[in-house]
């Protein structure tokens, strides 16, 4: 008994005592991150900015596809898409998992929006949401302006909130 306390005590410590990169705040460049969607195609951040029917990308950092938590947080973008759309704000889900998990989850819940594979997970060390030691990413949302800076982080567990915060933070900040 006593060594099964030592072990887990073991491992929280090791957890919690690992450096992780620093999460990006309010006013920060965001990083020039390139991937490949769900579709397989390159996906460049600079490129969806410099897009004229684009404002503002809601870059989305999620955990595991198909999992309950990211499940509710993609199906509650895609069903307040038009409200993103009108006010010319692009989302982008990204993740750790590969391509061909991204095919099935977009297709499985019908997602609109793109969702580029982290494979490597070099986008979540960039913006400082990854779970140390592993192929993982906290919940983090970012709303990115036109001009590469960083102008709201949502880091909450709760999938939802991050819908209805983003949608608040747009309606004050792109008129």
């Amino acid at each position: 008994m006593n060594r099964v306390i030592f072990i887990m005590a073991t491992m929280l410590l090791i957890k919690f005592s690992a450096p992780a990169a620093a999460l990006l705040k309010v006013g920060a460049a965001a990083p020039a991150i390139a991937a490949r969607d769900q579709a397989n195609k390159p996906w460049i951040l600079a490129d969806a900015l410099a897009r004229p029917d684009v404002k503002a990308v809601l870059l989305y950092f999620y955990p595991k596809d198909d999992t309950p938590g990211c499940t509710k947080q993609a199906c509650g973008y895609r069903d307040k898409m038009s409200a993103f759309r009108q006010k010319d704000v692009l989302v982008v889900g990204i993740s750790c998992d590969s391509v061909a998990s991204h095919q099935r989850f977009a297709k499985k819940f019908n997602l609109p929006f793109t969702l580029l594979a982290d494979a490597k997970c070099k986008a979540a060390d960039a913006f400082g949401v990854r779970v140390p030691k592993r192929n993982l990413t906290r919940r983090v949302s970012f709303l990115i302006s036109k001009q590469g800076k960083i102008l709201h982080v949502m880091d909450n567990r709760n999938p939802l909130l991050h819908i209805t915060q983003m949608q608040m933070v747009i309606g004050k900040l792109l008129k």
